[in-house]
């Protein structure tokens, strides 16, 4: 899908695994470095990982990186038209990312949890007579990908606390997968866009 975009003129993949980089190289993506250890295992986060990328990538080639477009293997809905729309907003809108994201499907004003007695427990109890639709609209990273300048990714503020722009994307489309219920999820909607797909493709007999 990245290959398919405009503004990307490589697909680069962060690594440790040689089973993964066979993949990667297979599927047209480069893979001219490992990552090491220490960014290799569960709690590693995303902007260490660009960091090393971006500083690899510049010592083997001698030149410098320009805008990074990080995206998820599990990003499975994302389209070519949304990553380079997400460029297009990087450039032309003077901020340091762009970052995919959704809309709330209820008020998080409203959210509650449970207390230790299992009793449920507001988050915002001053608004628990405020009507729903009196509410801002709240967003959330849809974990999808993420465009940033060089500087920014290197020296820059969490993309949350920078000086971000949302691409918003549609709730269906915003499928993470971590479990094999999300994976049975993903495929239902995979099945539904290529039937509707199908539905909207002209019949060459009529």
């Amino acid at each position: 899908m990245l290959s398919e975009v405009e503004a990307i003129d490589r697909v680069v993949v962060s690594t440790d695994d040689d089973e993964i980089a066979e993949v990667a190289l297979s599927a047209g993506a480069e893979v001219p470095f490992r990552r090491p250890a220490d960014l290799a295992n569960d709690h590693a986060a995303t902007r260490p990982v660009v960091r090393h990328a971006i500083e690899a990538l510049e010592t083997l080639t001698g030149g410098t990186v320009g805008e990074v477009c990080v995206a998820y293997p599990a990003a499975v809905f994302v389209t070519p038209a949304d990553v380079d729309e997400a460029f297009h907003r990087l450039i032309d809108g003077g901020c340091q990312f762009v970052m995919s994201a959704t809309a709330f499907p209820a008020p998080v004003q409203r959210g509650m949890t449970i207390d230790k007695e299992g009793r449920v427990a507001m988050l915002w109890p001053e608004h628990v007579n405020t009507r729903s639709q009196d509410l801002a609209q709240a967003y959330h990273d849809a974990g999808q990908f993420y465009w940033g300048t060089r500087s920014a990714w290197l020296h820059g503020p969490h993309p949350m606390q920078a000086n971000t722009l949302l691409h918003l994307l549609p709730h269906w489309r915003v499928q993470d997968i971590d479990t094999p219920d999300d994976w049975e999820r993903a495929e239902m909607i995979h099945r539904l866009v290529e039937e509707r797909a199908t539905d909207q493709t002209p019949n060459s007999d009529s």
